[in-house]
């Protein structure tokens, strides 16, 4: 077992570098190595978000102090993405996620091209607020606990394809998920109970270890290189997505 712990800090630590730094795939990440494993979709993903409570909350606070973070969007996505996290994580229990990973997976597809086209374009500045904030963090909300992971995929992109300062639409989605996936895991606490407590803690000590570096990243990293990485972030995530919902 210790073996096994080792590794899923390794991939605790990983997933957080990535998710903390360009606000998406810790919890694809991680859930593709539980199902790998042989484990069930729901138990997976109660799991995942278990674990982020902490490494969410951890990379959130980190993103805060560093100036990442935009009080409104914080609180724009974090109401309405509980409310789609809880009601993802009590149809998952119940149906199967397939048809929904299809639909995200093309969805994000489009965003990533978008993001990146945005990012080797010439760009005018603009300074007027995202639009459609609630609706995003339902729907981000709800295909997070479907899929296991997502959040950041999903909001984060949408906010950056809109012309949101990647490095505050990082932090502010890093910290909204702190509020969604507390909600989540509770969901999942009282309909299927959590299991496989030497992996959560595998992937929250890894986590935990990682979100400061994940921060300070995203400080020095410049706009559009950022915005050309995690454009194809999404892109090779959604494609392997299509590849998974198809076979």
């Amino acid at each position: 077992m210790g073996t096994d712990l080792l590794l899923f800090i390794a991939v605790g630590f990983a997933a957080q570098i990535v998710d903390g730094a360009l606000g998406m795939a810790y919890g694809v990440t991680a859930t593709s190595v539980l199902l790998g494993l042989g484990v069930p979709p729901a138990t997976a993903s109660a799991s995942v978000h278990a674990a982020e409570v902490f490494t969410t909350g951890a990379s959130g606070l980190a993103h805060w102090r560093r100036g990442n973070v935009c009080v409104t969007l914080l609180r724009r996505l974090a109401v309405p993405g509980v409310i789609g996290g809880v009601l993802g994580a009590v149809v998952l229990v119940g149906l199967p996620g397939g048809i929904v990973r299809l639909v995200v997976s093309l969805y994000l597809l489009l965003m990533g091209g978008l993001i990146l086209w945005k990012a080797v374009r010439p760009a005018l500045p603009r300074s007027d607020p995202p639009r459609h904030l609630t609706a995003l963090g339902l729907v981000g909300g709800f295909l997070d606990a479907i899929g296991g992971g997502g959040w950041g995929a999903t909001v984060t992109s949408t906010l950056i394809g809109q012309g949101t300062t990647p490095r505050l639409a990082i932090g502010s989605v890093n910290l909204s998920e702190f509020f969604v996936t507390t909600a989540i895991s509770a969901t999942f606490f009282l309909t299927i109970g959590l299991d496989l407590w030497p992996i959560i803690l595998g992937l929250v000590l890894g986590g935990v270890l990682a979100a400061p570096f994940a921060a300070y990243l995203t400080c020095r990293v410049p706009d559009r290189p950022l915005m050309i990485l995690v454009g194809v972030v999404i892109v090779l995530l959604s494609l392997r997505g299509l590849v998974q919902a198809l076979s």
